[in-house]
């Protein structure tokens, strides 16, 4: 089964990663910080711009892949996703210093952690419990 917003989402967020990654690179290579941080503050708010990014995909991804294949695609479930990716791309210009986009960026991904963890949670519990699995008879292959 293809997932295709799960898929486009993942995409975007490995692109994302990259983005953040250069960024962090960038830094690095001007003040020439190649461990740590260097007591450096623009280079500390783009390693944690980038880092938090990490920490919340994991999670938003996991959540859109289940809720996709539980729920189905929707226009609702496209919003989401793009949401989260604009929300971690206001997150990190805020980290440089646009403050109203690293509080917007937050706001976004918790919302979004939340909006998919109860849109699961829905899955689960308004599912018929009456619907079985189906089972596969194995066949024992002839001999030649």
């Amino acid at each position: 089964m293809i997932l295709p917003i799960s898929l486009t989402i993942a995409a975007g967020a490995a692109l994302l990663n990259l983005w953040l990654s250069i960024r962090v690179g960038r830094v690095r290579t001007r003040e020439k910080v190649f461990i740590g941080d260097g007591g450096n503050d623009l280079l500390t708010r783009r390693m944690r711009a980038h880092s938090n990014f990490v920490e919340n995909t994991a999670f938003v991804l996991i959540l859109l892949a289940l809720v996709e294949l539980g729920f189905g695609s929707s226009m609702w479930l496209w919003g989401v996703g793009a949401l989260y990716l604009v929300g971690r791309i206001l997150h990190a210009m805020g980290m440089d210093g646009m403050m109203w986009g690293r509080m917007a960026g937050t706001i976004i991904t918790m919302l979004t952690q939340l909006g998919l963890a109860l849109g699961a949670l829905a899955i689960v519990y308004t599912t018929p419990t009456n619907i079985t699995t189906t089972e596969i008879e194995t066949v024992a292959a002839e001999p030649r």
